[in-house]
C-alpha cells in the first residue's frame, strides 16, 4: 500500500474534528483524527453549582466550558431560560454561536465575543471587547476546565471585579492505542511528514508524551504544524526559530475555515 502524500493529524477533542476531516479529505489529504485530550464532565451537586443569576456576566473560556456548564445547569435545576439581565461572553464567534443555538438562550440574551475579523480569538481579544463596554461588570463567573491559562481572571480581578472560577470539566491526556501508533510509525518509516493541528499547550504536551513513549520524537521534529495561537509554537518546537519556524508552522484562528486554509497553505 502506497503512503499518502499529505497527512493531516487532527487533535481536537472527540466530536470536534469530523467536519474538518471531511473537507481535508475532499481536498486530497489523508485526515487522521487523533484527539490529544479527553474531556471528562463533572457532576456537581445543585447546592454547589454557581448560578448565572448571581452574576452580572458569565465568561466561557471555550466551547467545552459552555457545553458542560449548560449541561450541569440542566441536570441540577432542569431546563430553564438564561437570565435576560446576565451577559454571556466567549473568546470566539464559534462558541458564541453554540450558545445562541442553545435552548437556554433567547434572542434577547447578550453574548459578547471577538468578531470574525479579530486578530485572535483568545482571552486577550475578549478583554479588548470588555474594555469597550460602558462599564465593567461587578461580579463575573469564569467557567473553565481544571487547567489552563488564568490570564483573564487575573486581569478582571486587577480591575476590582469579583471573579468566581468554576471548573466545569477535566481535561486528561489521551493515551493512544497500538493501532493508532502503528499508523504513525508507518508514516514515519516511509518518510511522510504529517501536518499536526495543535490547539492547546496541554494538547501539545500530551501529543509529545505519546510520541516520546513510542520512540517517534525524531519524526515529530520533521513534521509541520497548524497552531491556533502563536504561544503554542514554543510548546511544539522550542528550538525552531526564524525562517525554519515559518516554513514548519502556520498560525490561524481557531475555526474550521481558518484551520482548513492553513492546512492548504502548509
Amino acid at each position: 500500500m502506497s503512503s499518502p502524500a499529505r497527512v493531516a493529524v487532527l487533535t481536537r477533542p472527540e466530536g470536534r474534528n469530523e467536519v474538518l476531516a471531511g473537507r481535508l479529505t475532499d481536498a486530497g489529504w489523508h485526515a487522521c483524527t487523533l484527539p490529544a485530550l479527553e474531556i471528562h464532565a463533572f457532576d456537581v451537586p445543585a447546592a454547589q453549582l454557581p448560578r448565572p443569576a448571581d452574576f452580572d456576566m458569565v465568561v466561557f473560556v471555550s466551547g467545552n466550558a459552555a457545553k458542560q456548564y449548560l449541561r450541569q445547569l440542566s441536570v441540577a435545576h432542569g431546563e430553564g431560560a438564561w437570565p435576560a439581565e446576565v451577559i454571556a461572553a466567549t473568546v470566539g464567534p464559534a462558541s458564541a454561536q453554540a450558545l445562541r443555538e442553545s435552548d437556554a438562550f433567547c434572542a434577547n440574551t447578550t453574548v459578547l465575543h471577538p468578531g470574525d475579523d479579530a486578530p485572535s480569538h483568545d482571552s486577550e481579544a475578549l478583554w479588548e471587547v470588555l474594555c469597550g463596554l460602558p462599564g465593567l461588570p461587578s461580579r463575573v463567573l469564569l467557567v473553565r476546565g481544571t487547567q489552563g491559562r488564568d490570564w483573564l481572571g487575573d486581569k478582571l480581578e486587577a480591575h476590582g471585579i469579583a471573579v468566581t472560577r468554576h471548573a466545569a470539566y477535566l481535561r486528561r491526556p489521551a493515551v493512544w492505542d497500538a493501532e493508532a501508533l502503528a499508523a504513525l510509525r508507518r508514516w514515519a518509516d516511509a518518510g511522510v511528514g504529517a501536518t499536526w493541528l495543535i490547539t492547546s499547550g496541554e494538547g501539545a504536551d500530551a501529543i509529545r508524551a505519546n510520541l516520546d513513549a513510542a520512540g517517534l520524537a525524531p519524526w515529530w521534529q520533521q513534521c509541520r504544524f497548524v497552531l491556533t495561537h502563536p504561544s503554542l509554537a514554543r510548546r511544539v518546537l522550542p528550538a525552531c526559530h526564524g525562517a525554519d519556524a515559518s516554513a514548519m508552522v502556520k498560525i490561524c484562528l481557531p475555526n474550521d475555515e481558518s484551520i482548513f486554509q492553513a492546512f492548504v497553505a502548509a
